[in-house]
């Protein structure tokens, strides 16, 4: 028997609501099911469980608060497979339908990131499928789950959430009025996602990360001209959805440094730096409609450059149609921020708590560069490291830097 307790989903989370739980008791669950949808200042997300099992028993009711660390449900492991209950079908729409005074919105809206103004390339987007008839609406797999119980198509109605997504307010809007949510009223824009609460989630992490943290900074500049010219001859080959972008080498480089100086790579708990198990990068990514969310691409080091990609296109889509999960928010064990495509030369990032570092990228701009005794134009960027003092020094983020700059000059081997 074990207990399934409200996770902190950031830095500065003190408690949370719980909006809808997706299973009952009895229910079968695996390691990386979505059990429940728990709410907090910063947003809404999908909660997966990190270990298999029966759910034995639910213990906080849909629309209770409750602090981090409070039991939601126990968890029962199985003695043996065949004695384990059958997986419980969905609830019915009736049973599913929230108690009243609970709250329904269920949109994905972000957490905190880094207070640096980071964000992710523009054309870090989902790959460019064929277009046949009209864009598709964005819908919360909430949302879209909801819709179906209730028979209505969720792709008619007029969105309240980030870039016009259909939450699950919009679905219970629709079913009880018997027509599509009308135009958000400011009331039903702020249930969702407000992103004056986003800026104050994320000053009240940054104010905390610089009263606590000593930060020190250190910068590199990189000669790009390798690494561009290998990924010009590599995408020349490949369809466009194909295609990587100097993001992926950025990420695999920093991954592939952290496993050489694993130091950076962990938390800083109780004064004691804790390792982590893997290299899970946080990618900062800002959002249309305000605010920044910073969720990890798990076991950077074991991509390929084609694979990161692909991850990357669907951290950054899921990101803004509000489709991120919570484990996604709570294990990041370094961070990556990049402002080059808004023409930044360099950033030095904040750190986000408990991590110890972040690395941030600027923009890749020709400048003149000695190579050989001669002065030559080339491509560079500033790589710029904010870390932990308690954890590492000048010296360790040096090698870091270097090793940032060794991997990106050997794009064949990331």
């Amino acid at each position: 028997m074990s207990d399934f307790v409200m996770p902190s989903l950031g830095a500065d989370m003190e408690s949370g609501k719980l909006v809808q739980w997706l299973v009952k008791p009895g229910s079968t669950v695996k390691k990386g099911d979505v059990i429940a949808v728990v709410e907090t200042h910063k947003g809404a997300f999908e909660i997966d469980i990190f270990e298999d099992g029966v759910i034995s028993e639910l213990r906080a009711k849909e629309g209770e608060e409750l602090p981090v660390g409070a039991v939601l449900a126990h968890l029962a492991t199985p003695v043996a497979e065949e004695a384990a209950p059958k997986r419980a079908a969905r609830p019915t729409a009736e049973a599913e339908r929230p108690p009243e005074g609970a709250a329904r919105d269920v949109e994905r809206p972000p957490t905190g990131a880094p207070a640096a103004e980071a964000t992710t390339p523009e054309e870090i987007i989902p790959a460019p499928q064929p277009s046949i008839g009209p864009a598709r609406v964005k819908v919360s797999p909430a949302a879209r789950r909801r819709a179906g119980k209730l028979c209505i198509n969720p792709d008619l109605l007029q969105g309240t959430g980030i870039d016009g997504s259909v939450t699950f307010a919009d679905v219970e809007l629709a079913a009880a009025t018997g027509a599509p949510a009308k135009a958000a009223s400011s009331a039903a824009r702020n249930k969702g996602f407000d992103p004056d609460e986003m800026r104050q989630a994320i000053a009240a992490a940054m104010s905390r990360s610089k009263r606590e943290i000593p930060h020190y900074y250190l910068m590199n500049t990189i000669d790009m001209s390798r690494p561009l010219t290998w990924l010009e001859v590599f995408n020349r080959k490949r369809e466009p959805a194909e295609r990587l972008l100097p993001a992926v080498l950025f990420l695999k480089a920093t991954a592939l440094a952290l496993r050489e100086n694993p130091r950076f790579n962990g938390f800083g708990e109780g004064g004691r730096f804790r390792p982590a198990d893997g290299i899970h990068i946080g990618w900062a990514i800002s959002l249309r409609g305000g605010g920044l969310i910073a969720p990890a691409i798990h076991e950077v080091d074991k991509h390929s450059l084609p694979s990161l990609m692909k991850a990357l296109r669907d951290l950054v889509a899921r990101a803004r149609s509000g489709g991120i999960r919570g484990s996604e928010m709570m294990d990041p064990t370094f961070t990556v921020t990049s402002l080059g495509e808004r023409g930044v030369e360099s950033v030095l990032g904040v750190i986000y708590p408990p991590q110890v570092a972040i690395l941030g990228f600027g923009q890749v701009l020709e400048r003149p560069w000695a190579v050989g005794g001669q002065i030559t134009a080339r491509p560079l960027v500033t790589a710029s490291l904010a870390a932990d003092h308690r954890v590492s020094d000048g010296h360790a983020g040096g090698l870091f830097l270097s090793a940032v700059d060794r991997f990106l000059q050997d794009p064949e081997a990331l």
